[in-house]
């Protein structure tokens, strides 16, 4: 029987390999230094839900005021100062000015963001007259103590994006297949969801409300990232990892608005982040957090739609790829050598 000549190795010359990465370590770079930094020095409102409450005699100038600023602001009107708190309680609003005898009486909500309630107080109070006294302030929902400027929360968002699309990768790269992986997956994602709301809510205290909502969000957040990453790998192959990689850390990560608010980055980077697992997260953690699930319908679908598409994928392409149990073919009896007699 002749030997089997195995195919002929095709290797990528060492130029061109040189090549590649003189190329590709630049326009990485560079991708990421657009994704952060053009968000980042671009903020301004933009159609920043606000509310303008009180009498239709004392609030219209208000609103004047405000709607001079084309395009930063989206005012609502309320009757009362009742109806703005329960509107920031739900968040609807960031923030409402209530038209008061005494002058603009301002409502904020430092909890859905610090950067937003510091730039509203701001803009009202350069507005007021100078000879009249500085504006008040009510901050209705505020933040925790240990976390007053929310800097411990916008940080949560990268180590989140980070550890999922690991587990997504590790995964992948293991061999795992079909309900392993989908077990995997999940598994990974609840434990670091505890481990989370440990350091997060019972540690640093940067998390309010239920301890373990919070850890819930905190682990749906990750199936979604890691779900993703290795569903897209179950479909792509390893340009998948890298594919998710990219959507979740180089876009996910500077557009989710968790430092600041969707509102408050250039168009459409808020309206893509909220459509990605760490802007989906970060929003829903807040409404968790700190208003008592308000305004957590619409980041959790996105999330539960990351994890479910990313899942099936995981589980169709394992039960697709699985191997075919055949049985063994019959070993074929060899043929009788002739015996050899020497005289």
């Amino acid at each position: 029987m002749s030997a089997v000549t195995p195919p002929p190795h095709h290797t990528v010359p060492a130029s061109r390999r040189v090549l590649a990465v003189m190329v590709l370590i630049p326009l990485l770079a560079a991708l990421a230094l657009w994704a952060f930094a053009w968000p980042a020095t671009r903020m301004a409102p933009r159609d920043l839900p606000l509310g303008v409450a009180g009498p239709a005699a004392a609030a219209a100038p208000l609103e004047q005021r405000l709607a001079s600023h084309e395009g930063a602001f989206e005012i609502h009107r309320y009757a009362d100062e009742a109806a703005a708190r329960t509107a920031v309680q739900n968040r609807e609003v960031y923030g409402v000015v209530v038209a008061t005898p005494q002058g603009p009486h301002l409502l904020t909500a430092s909890a859905a963001s610090p950067v937003v309630a510091q730039l509203l107080t701001q803009a009202i109070s350069s507005q007021a007259p100078p000879a009249a006294r500085a504006v008040p302030v009510t901050d209705v929902v505020p933040t925790p103590a240990a976390d007053v400027r929310g800097a411990g929360f916008g940080a949560s968002v990268l180590p989140l994006a980070l550890a999922g699309v690991a587990a997504g990768a590790l995964v992948s790269l293991s061999g795992l297949r079909g309900g392993r992986a989908v077990t995997a997956v999940l598994g990974a994602s609840v434990l670091v969801g505890l481990a989370g709301a440990g350091l997060a809510h019972s540690w640093l205290g940067v998390l309010a409300g239920n301890w373990w909502a919070a850890a819930g969000v905190l682990a749906l957040t990750v199936a979604a990232v890691a779900a993703g990453v290795a569903g897209l790998h179950a479909l792509l192959g390893k340009p998948g990892i890298g594919l998710g990689a990219f959507l979740i850390v180089l876009l996910g990560n500077p557009f989710s608005g968790a430092a600041g608010a969707p509102q408050l980055l250039p168009e459409p980077a808020g309206l893509v982040g909220q459509w990605l697992p760490p802007g989906a997260g970060s929003s829903l953690l807040r409404s968790v957090a700190f208003f008592d699930g308000a305004g957590a319908a619409a980041p959790t679908l996105v999330l539960s739609l990351w994890a479910v598409l990313g899942l099936t994928a995981i589980a169709l392409t394992g039960r697709r790829t699985a191997p075919a149990h055949t049985d063994p073919a019959p070993v074929q009896p060899s043929a009788p050598t002739s015996a050899v007699t020497y005289s």
